[in-house]
């Protein structure tokens, strides 16, 4: 099994930063990616950012310029720094992994998610 947990959620005022926080735990035999998912009530999940076990980085066109996406000093640990936060960007923020547990046996693992409050 693979566990996923983040932390560093929390409420911030609009235009400030909050850094989130993600490792990836368990019987991993190879991870693929991490990434960082939002979904504010009401609204589908959506991709934030992602980057691959090679190092490939994904951003969605709303945080370019003002989130990044980066790994810890292993492939399993994740952080999103987000800058420039806006009211509608307040969410729940999922972590997930791409995780192989053995040879032909790949999942997505998803975190329970921390929120992100961004006040006007």
């Amino acid at each position: 099994q693979v566990q996923v947990e983040e932390s560093g959620g929390g409420l911030v005022q609009a235009g400030g930063s909050l850094r989130l926080s993600c490792v990836a735990t368990g019987s991993i035999f190879r991870l693929v990616s991490m990434g960082w998912h939002r979904q504010a009530p009401g609204k589908e999940r959506e991709l934030v950012a992602r980057i691959t076990s090679g190092g490939s980085i994904d951003y969605a066109d709303s945080v370019k310029g003002r989130f990044t996406i980066s790994r810890g000093n292993t492939e399993n640990t994740v952080y999103l720094q987000m800058n420039s936060l806006k009211p509608e960007e307040s969410a729940v923020y999922y972590c997930n992994t791409y995780a192989y547990t053995a040879i032909g046996q790949w999942d997505n693992y998803w975190g329970q998610g921390t929120q992100v409050t961004v006040s006007s």
